[in-house]
């Protein structure tokens, strides 16, 4: 028995316990290892036609022998590129095939010479029977694993080769029998191989009535397990609308198709294509910790990782789909990329496919587009607010906010094109809903003289306008907050200075000042902010248990019968107090949904209507 090179007994221990991090990858090592092994074949047959073969892979499992074969009709080895490329492990013969046919055929991605390795995970015994294209006999390489190797001579009538693993007994941590049903080599095929370009083909059992009677006979046919051609190689005009729906279906377990389909090819210096998928839903778990956002990614139609989450900026996690590049460098295990720069590349050249396809979709069918936004555009706007405005450019155009004039979702564009003459920016107010929003006695002379109002009812959306900070040159202004669309004057009335000062002081920790208004028409008053944090984003951070609060303002309207009352009983000194305290609670009813002491209002207004 031969021994593995240097050091060999230990880097194999690493990879079976260390590199590969789930044992089913074994399949997928030792099929794509074929399949490299058909391409030099292939590569070899173009100047020399003798080689060329009706290529394909074949897996065979014999429980009674615990077995499970893998064979290829590929190039094969000799003698010494056996005790080369098994012998010492990491050395690669598909990377020194490259080297030396300087071919840059992409699709060889088994260039590291530890894939085959990965079968010693699930066999107590590895068998590899081949013979080379430019050899008339065979050879056979048998190890247990890290004792070593040995070499023979065989008789093998066809080039190529075959690897016979002998599974492990079952234990507590793995039931080896699994990976000898069909199901399981189908489950695996498909999973990571099913792109393979070459068909993968297994004897698999069926059953078929009986002639002549009621029973059923089971018989065996060759089956080819993969598909081969992805879906996303194929040209646009051979897959029909109907296939992608079934494709989307199928890869994402979503029973509704999806609402948007965006194709990529891209060819430069890094080749990669795409194709992305955009839901008609939000999924259920969309914004807990348990979603996991990312792309399929696949290196020649191989699967490489399920969820590719550097693929996707966060606000685009509800784009689904597949990733297909043959320029990745991959590290030993194929499970984690080695260069961050291509997956950067490939990453920003995606959102920007993205965001074009959304401004085509936006401009040729609107009503799809409002359909999307309304249920996920709300990533959107977090991509605008994200990493301090960043990409805010590149976003602003897209977004969409529910019009008090248009009733219906409109664009910052198509806002602007419309505002009055002389108008200061563009008046945008927050709340939960669209109708609550409009109730806001703060509005009321706004909308009196005729402007549009943009709502805002999502938690981003605020923050998403401070990112933008103007669209146009034309400022965001909070109509809700306080002292816009007011006209602000010096109060000269000694009576009414001394109510606002006692009235603030009565509210102390409630609000920050007491003030007159001119924007209220048919309300008493109405609860509003200074500064930089409103009440709506009040109520966002203490919804994620932050303590931040806003100055608020409460406003009274002079020429209201109430307000005109709580005047008289201020000079008086009868009933203020419990006027004065109601008002307050009417206004944070109207504007936060709640009052800070639900029985004393109720007794109050009991009081007052007695």
């Amino acid at each position: 028995m031969k021994q593995f090179k240097a050091e060999s007994k230990k880097l194999l221990d690493m990879m079976i316990n260390s590199i590969y991090t789930n044992k089913d990858i074994f399949l997928r090592e030792l099929i794509s290892n074929a399949s490299d092994a058909i391409d030099k074949r292939r590569f070899l047959s173009l100047t020399n036609s003798s080689l060329a073969d009706d290529f394909k892979i074949t897996i065979v499992a014999d429980k009674p022998s615990r077995t499970l074969t893998i064979s290829d009709n590929g190039v094969g080895m000799t003698k010494d590129e056996l005790e080369n490329n098994l012998g010492t492990i990491a050395t690669s013969g598909t990377l020194k095939f490259k080297q030396e046919q300087q071919q840059n055929d992409d699709s060889l991605i088994g260039q590291f010479g530890v894939g085959f390795y990965s079968a010693f995970m699930v066999a107590a015994k590895v068998e590899v029977e081949t013979r080379s294209v430019n050899e008339e006999s065979g050879y056979r390489w048998t190890s247990s694993g890290a004792e070593g190797y040995d070499i023979k001579s065989c008789d093998r009538a066809e080039a190529g080769t075959t690897i016979r693993l002998t599974l492990k007994e079952n234990d507590e941590d793995c039931n080896y029998s699994d990976y000898l049903s069909e199901y399981k080599i189908r489950s695996l095929v498909k999973t990571y191989s099913d792109y393979i370009r070459y068909p993968i083909v297994m004897d698999v059992t069926k059953s078929r009535k009986a002639d002549g009677g009621d029973g059923y006979t089971e018989y065996t046919e060759t089956e080819t397990l993969n598909t081969m051609t992805p879906i996303w190689k194929m040209a646009k005009k051979s897959v029909k609308k109907e296939d992608y729906d079934k494709f989307y279906r199928t890869t994402f377990h979503d029973f509704r198709a999806p609402s948007r389909v965006i194709s990529v090819n891209i060819e430069g210096n890094i080749n990669y294509t795409a194709l992305l998928f955009i839901p008609e839903k939000q999924p259920v778990n969309y914004y807990s910790k348990d979603y996991e956002k990312g792309l399929a990614l696949y290196s020649s139609g191989v699967l490489i990782q399920e969820k590719c989450a550097k693929l996707l900026p966060d606000w685009l996690g509800f784009v689904r789909g597949v990733v297909d590049s043959p320029d990745l460098t991959l590290n030993l295990s194929r499970e984690v990329l080695q260069q961050d720069r291509q997956l950067r590349f490939i990453a920003d050249s995606l959102r920007k496919k993205i965001l074009a396809d959304f401004k085509k979709w936006l401009g040729s069918d609107r009503e799809g587009y409002e359909k999307f936004f309304a249920e996920l555009g709300e990533g959107v706007k977090y991509g605008v607010y994200e990493n301090f405005g960043e990409k805010k450019d590149e976003l602003k155009d897209l977004i969409l906010f529910r019009s008090s004039t248009e009733k219906k979702a409109v664009t910052l564009s198509e806002y602007v094109s419309r505002m009055k003459e002389g108008q200061e920016g563009v008046y945008y107010a927050c709340g939960e809903s669209a109708d609550k929003i409009d109730a806001q006695p703060q509005l009321e002379k706004i909308k009196a003289d005729g402007y549009e109002i943009l709502y805002c009812t999502q938690r981003v959306d605020e923050f998403c306008l401070m990112a933008l900070g103007e669209y146009d040159k034309k400022k965001f202004i909070n109509a809700l907050k306080a002292g816009e669309h007011t006209e602000e004057k010096e109060e000269k009335n000694e009576d009414i200075k001394a109510l606002l000062s006692d009235y603030k002081k009565l509210l102390a920790g409630k609000v920050y000042d007491v003030r007159m208004s001119t924007r209220l028409v048919s309300h008493a008053v109405c609860l509003t902010a200074e500064g930089e944090v409103s009440i709506e984003m009040e109520r966002v951070f203490r919804a994620s248990g932050e303590g931040v609060r806003a100055e608020k303002v409460l406003e009274l309207n002079p020429e209201h019968e109430l307000v005109k009352k709580l005047i008289e009983r201020h000079k008086s000194g009868e009933g203020f107090e419990t006027l004065a305290l109601t008002l307050y609670d009417e206004a944070a009813l109207m504007a936060l949904g709640e009052v800070d002491d639900p029985a004393s209002f109720v007794t109050r207004i009991n009081s007052l209507m007695k």
